[in-house]
Formats: structure tokens, sequence, C-alpha cells
């Protein structure tokens, strides 16, 4: 009788009590603001930087980088920088800096010492109100005794001709487009 009585009781309040609801959800708060060359604004919401990494893991993953593995990244101040940052950090592995601003010996010994088989580059970069080039710099760096390098992911930054090496270069946005 007493648990009845305590099953009804329950049953009562819970049709009594309310859950309170949770507050609809609101857009993913900005995450990365970027200004880059003229008329060149990007804004990426915590999900779309999120989504953007485990894309960019995901294909590092395809190229063969594994955890402890380093991954070269020749690239200017754009959010690509960022994206393969995380992508490195949801692999474990390690994300190591060739800077643009490198000279062709200079880029080629960092690439060796590195040890990456795996560089992420941009097809070139906006800075001091002109546009220098960044691949042709890296594929003269490579061509000094660097055969570790398997894979150049290419970030398309200024829609400019670039060369192109079949098998080792790799569009970024192909690259994170594929499943």
């Amino acid at each position: 009788m007493l648990v009845r009585m305590l099953r009804s009781v329950t049953s009562e309040h819970a049709e009594t009590t309310r859950v309170p609801q949770e507050p609809p959800a609101s857009p993913s708060p900005i995450a990365l603001t970027w200004h880059g060359e003229p008329g060149r604004h990007e804004e990426l919401t915590h999900t779309m930087l999120m989504g953007q990494a485990k894309r960019a893991a995901a294909a590092l993953a395809r190229l063969g980088v594994r955890a402890g593995d380093p991954v070269a990244v020749h690239l200017p101040l754009v959010p690509e920088s960022v994206i393969v940052t995380l992508a490195c950090g949801r692999l474990d592995a390690v994300r190591t800096t060739l800077p643009v601003y490198l000279t062709v010996p200079e880029l080629a010994a960092r690439t060796r010492e590195s040890g990456a088989k795996v560089i992420v580059t941009a097809d070139a970069a906006f800075w001091d109100g002109a546009v220098r080039p960044v691949k042709p710099v890296l594929d003269r760096a490579l061509r000094h005794n660097c055969p570790q390098v398997r894979s150049v992911l290419v970030v398309n930054r200024t829609s400019r001709p670039v060369s192109w090496t079949a098998g080792r270069d790799h569009w970024w946005h192909e690259a994170l487009a594929a499943r």
C-alpha cells in the first residue's frame, strides 16, 4: 500500500513539475577573425573551425601522417595555418613552421631538419602591398635534397598559376572535401 501511494505521489509530482527547457541553441560564436589581402576578410565560428580541423586531420591521415610525425607548415598568416595546427593536434602530429620569408637554401635546410613528409603551403601571398610567390620558392627548395617530402598540400590564396608535381602536390580544398 505504501509503495502504491509513493508511486501515485511521485507520478502526480512528475506531472506538475516541469523541467525547464534549454534556450534555443545560439549560433556558434566567432572563433577566428582574419583580415588579409585587400578586400579579404574571413570569420570562422567554433563549429566551422573545428569542422575544418577535423577534415584537415582526415586529409593528413590519408597522406600517411600518424601520431608523432612532423607536418611542416609553410604558410603566411592565414586561417589555414590555425586549421592545420588544430588538425595536427587531433592526430598528435608535430606541427613545425617553415617561415615564408626564408631563402631557398634556408628553406631546404629547415625542411630537411624537420623530417616532415607532408608540407602545407600556399600558392602565393600578399605582403607589402604585392603578391609574393610561396609555392614556387618551396618547389625550388625541395629540389635541394629533400627526398623525404612525399606530399605538398597547397592552399589557394591568390588564384595564380602555380607549378605542379603530379602525385606529390594536392589542393588543400580538394583534400578537405575528399571522404
